[in-house]
């Protein structure tokens, strides 16, 4: 239309503001913490690290086993002579140290061995033979290598040496591995089936929780045990006393790992991790008996889960009668410890229902 005019108003060069112009780093770095890329990042390191870790843990514990001290029954006098001379070979051989402990007789050496006292019984045989009992169940890898030392160092010291295994390891678990891989699935199932509760059951409340830790505890204890006794064969259990073993290590790893959530949130799993993987397996004694770790490994061992689990279901497998009660405490321990952690700061752990009242009256008119 003659005389029109276009209205449409032309872009002005600061139309749009703040959006106009580049952030700043201060809002860069507001924008990157807030957003998915912290944690993320975050994350990414740690599971490096972590990596580097689990691969170090395991290697400085059980690539190169190598024996420091073991303790050792001897009957009679063996600090003079050629039993002297055998004595010093051994440790030369096995570059440890054997600590010998004298005893009125073989029945009370054996007894020592079926206590866990010591690992091997050495005596004098007629003619100046020596006899080396070796305990397979006390540890494979220990008797191991007594067997592979001994008629070498008795044939240098000129001392005819007979080697026999009084304690044999099950012919379907020669090298005693059975114990540490159930315990292992124990412990790993245990935090794991509590990951899982605080994944796709967040809503239940504590009493709820813990209850539900228990059962899954219960059945994955059982589940194991059968599994590897009466389906594989592999070991055959006391059934009803490495069934509750078991599932007092899942129930008392579960709480561990609830603990550490109700504590640091969902950074739990870096504690667990480090506490029952990077730390308790390695330093169980089940993949490498005690005298072959690491001095630290083999002390700090006995007082975590991993390793109170692997001592208790061992004794309940070869040594029956001879039970000992720290497993059991250090166990019972950790699962009530973490429960009462847990129970007290329950209001900080993540997930729960909402505490309501009855529903309210419907108001009048």
């Amino acid at each position: 239309m003659a005389g029109s005019t276009d209205s449409t108003p032309s872009p002005l060069p600061h139309a749009h503001g703040a959006h106009g112009r580049a952030p700043s780093p201060a809002e860069r770095w507001r924008r990157f913490k807030e957003g998915p890329f912290l944690p993320a990042t975050v994350l990414l390191f740690i599971l490096a690290t972590a990596a580097g870790l689990f691969a170090g843990s395991y290697t400085y514990s059980m690539a190169n086993p190598t024996p420091r001290h073991i303790p050792t029954a001897v009957v009679g006098s063996w600090d003079s002579g050629r039993s002297a001379q055998f004595v010093a070979g051994m440790e030369q051989a096995l570059n440890a140290s054997l600590e010998l402990k004298s005893y009125a007789d073989e029945g009370a050496a054996r007894a020592a061995v079926d206590e866990q006292r010591v690992f091997a019984v050495l005596q004098h045989a007629d003619q100046g033979r020596v006899t080396l009992d070796v305990a397979g169940a006390s540890g494979a890898s220990v008797a191991q290598l007594l067997q592979q030392a001994a008629p070498a160092v008795g044939e240098q010291v000129g001392v005819p040496v007979t080697v026999q295994d009084i304690k044999p390891m099950q012919p379907g678990d020669p090298r005693g591995l059975a114990i540490f891989y159930i315990s292992l699935a124990a412990v790993i199932i245990g935090f794991v089936g509590a990951i899982q509760l605080s994944v796709h059951a967040r809503d239940l409340n504590p009493t709820e929780r813990i209850a539900f830790t228990a059962g899954y505890a219960l059945l994955g204890g059982f589940a194991i045990a059968a599994v590897v006794d009466w389906l594989l064969d592999a070991v055959d259990l006391p059934f009803v006393h490495s069934w509750l073993i078991l599932a007092l290590t899942m129930f008392a790893s579960g709480m561990v790992f609830t603990m550490f959530n109700t504590l640091f949130g969902r950074w739990a799993m870096l504690p667990t991790w480090g506490l029952m993987v990077l730390l308790g397996n390695p330093s169980s004694g089940g993949a490498v008996s005690w005298p072959l770790l690491p001095s630290p490994l083999g002390i700090l061992g006995q007082w975590l889960p991993p390793g109170a689990s692997v001592n208790a279901q061992h004794t309940a497998v070869y040594f029956g009668g001879h039970q000992h009660v720290f497993p059991y405490l250090v166990l019972a321990a950790w699962a009530l410890v973490s429960s009462a952690v847990f129970w007290t700061w329950r209001h900080r752990h993540p997930g729960g229902r909402a505490t309501t009242a009855a529903h309210a009256a419907a108001p009048a008119g």
